[in-house]
């Protein structure tokens, strides 16, 4: 519950603000060209919350959170008196009406630069686009991608992080071939494979293009976080800070992997070996069972994960006021870029309405990226402008 209210809310304020820049670039333009604009409103239906301004413009906060609209004075609308005629905006040149009209999107493109800008400044901490490992069978497999390979560029675009994969995967659906750019066994040559995407597709809803293209992320060390008191965790002899390498044989790659083994083997043992100060050990886990709200049986281990990478694998994207200029208008345009080109695919048919996001995807990626902090919510604020 808590988490869907963190979504919901977070949901709320990012699309408030873009709102209410949207909004902005047509009041301001508006005004600039001599438009009277009667009311300003953010959200729609029952008034929350009005005030008069000085300027004759009533500012309106509205209890619906799904928009926003600025009123102009408009004979096409309402009767507007003689004397007022020159501030309607059907009197205003053409030029200056489509300026206005064009003012709202504009608006959020420049608020893309700036929130890029200020994540850019503030810094990037992320990891580099290196494979685990590719999936048997898969697409990546065919075109020969491997373990180790570090992803450099898509269809010649660079690409530093994870998330600029995600987002060139995207610009992809629809697309019968591409070409992916690989470092391999540190050589300093990147190497192209051509990826054959005949046939490719995906669920955003419940997929990601990663995975469904056969590429397994690097996931980095699993680290233990916490140990509960008394829990099985603790009579295995873990302690915070050791590294677990292998469950029941099985390489740990992800945190998944070692919280599906330990939910389907309650009350049986299961083999663990773990690094503490750079030595191995091997010792046995019983997870206790639990019981879930439907009644259903699952083990549980006692202990808190996080997951830690080497120091080859970090990458920290950080520029001064100017220089952050550059990369965030073009991570801004690029996202531009990328939205024409999927309505442009959603017209002619090559993108199905079912390869879109809906509502509760993006509610619970503004409240992922809240959670992560400013700099995340500042990106996921440019990506949905």
């Amino acid at each position: 519950m808590l988490e869907i209210l963190r979504n919901i809310a977070a949901f709320v304020v990012a699309l408030g603000i873009l709102v209410a820049i949207h909004e902005y670039g047509h009041f301001w333009v508006a005004r600039r060209c001599g438009v009277f604009v009667e009311r300003f409103s953010i959200g729609l239906g029952k008034v929350l919350w009005r005030k008069m301004g000085k300027d004759g413009t009533e500012y309106v906060i509205a209890a619906i959170p799904m928009g926003g609209y600025v009123k102009m004075l408009d004979e096409r609308v309402d009767d507007v008196p003689k004397e007022r005629l020159h501030l309607a905006f059907n009197r205003k040149p053409v030029l200056a009406r489509i300026a206005i009209v064009a003012a709202g999107p504009i608006a959020n493109f420049i608020f893309a630069i700036f929130a890029f800008w200020l994540m850019f400044i503030i810094g990037i901490s992320s990891v580099k686009p290196v494979l685990s490992g590719v999936t048997v069978n898969s697409v990546a497999a065919s075109s020969g991608l491997q373990a180790g390979d570090e992803i450099v560029a898509i269809d010649n675009v660079e690409i530093k992080r994870w998330q600029d994969v995600n987002m060139a995967l995207f610009g992809l659906i629809g697309h019968d071939s591409s070409t992916i750019s690989v470092i391999r066994d540190g050589n300093t040559m990147a190497t192209t494979h051509a990826i054959d995407l005949r046939g490719w597709s995906f669920d955003p809803e419940k997929e990601s293009p990663i995975t469904t293209l056969g590429i397994v992320p690097y996931q980095g060390l699993l680290v233990v976080a916490s140990i509960e008191e008394g829990s099985a965790a603790q009579a295995a002899g873990l302690q915070a800070g050791d590294i677990l390498l292998s469950i029941n044989s099985m390489d740990i790659k992800a945190g998944q992997t070692f919280v599906t083994i330990i939910k389907d083997n309650h009350g049986t043992s299961v083999d663990l070996v773990y690094q503490r100060n750079g030595n191995k050990h091997a010792t046995i886990l019983i997870p206790v069972a639990k019981q879930a709200s439907d009644g259903t049986e699952y083990g549980y281990a006692g202990v808190g994960l996080t997951s830690s990478w080497p120091e080859k694998y970090k990458i920290n994207l950080n520029f001064g006021p100017l220089d952050a200029i550059v990369p965030a208008t073009e991570k801004a345009w690029q996202l531009i870029v990328l939205s024409t080109k999927m309505i442009g695919k959603l017209l002619t048919g090559e993108l199905s309405v079912k390869n879109l996001s809906g509502p509760i995807s993006i509610a619970q990626g503004a409240g992922n990226s809240a959670s992560y902090g400013i700099v995340a919510f500042l990106g996921f604020l440019g990506v949905t402008h």
